[in-house]
Protein backbone atom coordinates (compact mmCIF):
# COMPACT_ATOMS: atom_id res chain seq x y z
CA UNK A 1 0.00 0.00 0.00
CA UNK A 2 2.81 2.16 0.14
CA UNK A 3 3.79 2.66 -3.56
CA UNK A 4 4.85 5.89 -5.30
CA UNK A 5 2.28 7.60 -7.26
CA UNK A 6 3.68 7.35 -10.88
CA UNK A 7 2.62 8.93 -14.45
CA UNK A 8 2.29 5.18 -15.53
CA UNK A 9 -0.63 4.29 -12.81
CA UNK A 10 -2.21 7.77 -12.81
CA UNK A 11 -2.58 7.48 -17.10
CA UNK A 12 -3.81 3.80 -16.21
CA UNK A 13 -6.31 5.50 -13.49
CA UNK A 14 -7.53 8.11 -16.13
CA UNK A 15 -7.59 5.00 -18.38
CA UNK A 16 -10.13 3.72 -15.97
CA UNK A 17 -12.57 6.33 -15.93
CA UNK A 18 -12.81 6.82 -19.51
CA UNK A 19 -13.65 3.06 -19.99
CA UNK A 20 -16.12 3.27 -16.93
CA UNK A 21 -17.76 6.46 -18.96
CA UNK A 22 -17.85 4.20 -22.11
CA UNK A 23 -20.05 1.80 -20.35
CA UNK A 24 -22.66 4.06 -18.88
CA UNK A 25 -24.66 3.94 -22.23
CA UNK A 26 -25.02 0.39 -22.27
CA UNK A 27 -26.44 0.41 -18.70
CA UNK A 28 -28.74 2.98 -19.68
CA UNK A 29 -30.14 1.39 -23.12
CA UNK A 30 -30.23 -1.81 -21.79
CA UNK A 31 -32.50 -0.33 -18.37
CA UNK A 32 -30.00 -1.58 -16.09
CA UNK A 33 -30.21 1.43 -12.97
CA UNK A 34 -28.90 -0.42 -10.39
CA UNK A 35 -26.10 -1.13 -12.42
CA UNK A 36 -25.85 2.35 -13.98
CA UNK A 37 -25.65 3.73 -10.02
CA UNK A 38 -23.08 1.46 -9.06
CA UNK A 39 -20.99 2.23 -12.30
CA UNK A 40 -21.52 6.11 -11.15
CA UNK A 41 -20.25 5.72 -7.97
CA UNK A 42 -17.76 3.61 -8.81
CA UNK A 43 -16.59 6.24 -11.03
CA UNK A 44 -16.97 8.86 -8.09
CA UNK A 45 -14.26 7.00 -6.40
CA UNK A 46 -11.89 6.42 -9.21
CA UNK A 47 -12.54 10.50 -9.50
CA UNK A 48 -11.05 11.52 -6.18
CA UNK A 49 -8.29 8.70 -6.65
CA UNK A 50 -6.88 9.94 -9.54
CA UNK A 51 -7.15 13.97 -8.30
CA UNK A 52 -5.60 12.79 -5.36
CA UNK A 53 -2.67 10.86 -6.83
CA UNK A 54 -2.51 13.66 -8.93
CA UNK A 55 -1.47 15.81 -6.21
CA UNK A 56 0.74 13.40 -5.19
CA UNK A 57 2.58 13.51 -8.33
CA UNK A 58 5.96 14.55 -8.56
CA UNK A 59 6.97 17.09 -11.13
CA UNK A 60 9.01 15.12 -12.79
CA UNK A 61 6.21 12.53 -13.53
CA UNK A 62 3.84 14.74 -14.41
CA UNK A 63 5.53 16.20 -17.36
CA UNK A 64 5.66 12.52 -18.37
CA UNK A 65 2.13 12.33 -18.10
CA UNK A 66 1.27 14.00 -21.84
CA UNK A 67 2.78 11.89 -23.78
CA UNK A 68 0.87 8.86 -21.75
CA UNK A 69 -2.31 10.35 -22.11
CA UNK A 70 -1.77 10.87 -26.20
CA UNK A 71 -0.60 7.22 -25.99
CA UNK A 72 -3.81 6.09 -24.35
CA UNK A 73 -6.07 7.74 -26.68
CA UNK A 74 -3.72 6.44 -29.44
CA UNK A 75 -4.70 3.09 -28.20
CA UNK A 76 -8.68 3.78 -27.26
CA UNK A 77 -8.78 4.73 -30.55
CA UNK A 78 -7.23 1.97 -31.89
CA UNK A 79 -9.38 -0.80 -29.73
CA UNK A 80 -12.39 1.08 -31.14
CA UNK A 81 -10.96 0.46 -34.70
CA UNK A 82 -10.19 -2.55 -33.70
CA UNK A 83 -13.85 -4.03 -32.23
CA UNK A 84 -15.71 -2.20 -34.99
CA UNK A 85 -13.48 -4.51 -37.72
CA UNK A 86 -14.13 -7.50 -34.94
CA UNK A 87 -18.04 -7.24 -34.91
CA UNK A 88 -18.56 -6.13 -38.57
CA UNK A 89 -16.92 -9.60 -39.18
CA UNK A 90 -18.86 -11.55 -36.62
CA UNK A 91 -21.64 -10.07 -35.79
CA UNK A 92 -24.79 -8.77 -37.62
CA UNK A 93 -25.98 -6.02 -35.87
CA UNK A 94 -24.33 -3.84 -32.85
CA UNK A 95 -25.39 -0.52 -31.35
CA UNK A 96 -23.16 2.50 -31.13
CA UNK A 97 -22.74 1.72 -27.16
CA UNK A 98 -21.45 -1.52 -27.21
CA UNK A 99 -18.97 -0.57 -29.93
CA UNK A 100 -17.77 2.25 -27.59
CA UNK A 101 -17.69 -0.15 -24.66
CA UNK A 102 -15.36 -3.09 -26.28
CA UNK A 103 -13.36 -0.66 -27.87
CA UNK A 104 -12.48 1.48 -24.87
CA UNK A 105 -12.10 -1.95 -22.79
CA UNK A 106 -9.55 -3.33 -25.86
CA UNK A 107 -7.28 0.29 -26.00
CA UNK A 108 -7.16 0.21 -22.37
CA UNK A 109 -6.01 -3.17 -22.34
CA UNK A 110 -3.47 -2.21 -25.19
CA UNK A 111 -2.30 0.81 -23.06
CA UNK A 112 -1.92 -1.08 -19.96
CA UNK A 113 0.07 -4.12 -22.02
CA UNK A 114 2.04 -1.37 -23.51
CA UNK A 115 3.33 0.00 -19.95
CA UNK A 116 4.08 -3.73 -19.06
CA UNK A 117 6.20 -4.73 -21.53
CA UNK A 118 7.73 -1.49 -21.91
CA UNK A 119 11.78 -1.42 -20.56
CA UNK A 120 11.74 0.37 -17.74
CA UNK A 121 14.28 3.91 -18.06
Amino acid sequence: MGATPTAERLSLLLGLGVLMLATLPRYQVGGHETQLSLMLMALAVVGVVAVLQWRLLPGEARSRLPALLRRLGLCLGAGLVVMAAWHALTSDFFGWELLVSHGATLGLLLHALGLWVRVPR
